[in-house]
């Protein structure tokens, strides 16, 4: 993975992440100049099956800066690529099993191109939200117990 561009780190704690997926995004130009100056939110977004294709939904990118009247919308819905395959098995288990779709991460790849990292989740439920801090806790007071004795 190349450079992290936006990250949404409430999502591990409000979801179990199933599986993981990488897609495209299909984007205009100013986007992507927006984008490689780090203008980007992904915490309150969702993706979307609709028909054939994948929607990237409630996303922030924000204007560019030296656009003209040409520059994009901040919100506008996204297209994410992925194979028809992937997108067909999501929205299936999505629609049977009551999970969502959550972007994770947005960053340019090795070659420069956007990607966006999905994940398929299920949503966590109050004790279980405790239930993860406890055992993170536990964790490193741990660690630290181990290293005051090493």
């Amino acid at each position: 993975m190349g450079k992290t561009i936006a990250e949404n780190r409430k999502a591990r704690h409000n979801y179990f992440i199933e599986e993981t997926l990488e897609g495209g995004l299909v984007l205009t130009g100013t986007e992507v100049k927006s984008l490689r100056n780090g203008r980007a939110n992904i915490a309150e977004s969702y993706a979307s099956p609709e028909g054939d294709e994948l929607w990237l939904i409630n996303s922030h990118i924000a204007e560019y800066k030296q656009g003209n009247r040409n520059n994009h919308e901040p919100t506008r819905r996204r297209k994410i690529l992925l194979k028809r395959r992937e997108i067909e098995r999501l929205a299936g288990a999505r629609n049977k099993e009551g999970m969502t779709l959550v972007p994770l991460k947005l960053y340019f790849n090795d070659r420069g191109l956007v990607k966006l990292q999905i994940g398929l989740a299920k949503g966590k439920k109050q004790h279980d939200k405790r239930e993860t801090q406890k055992n993170r806790d536990w964790q490193r007071q741990k660690e630290r117990l181990l290293r005051a004795k090493g």
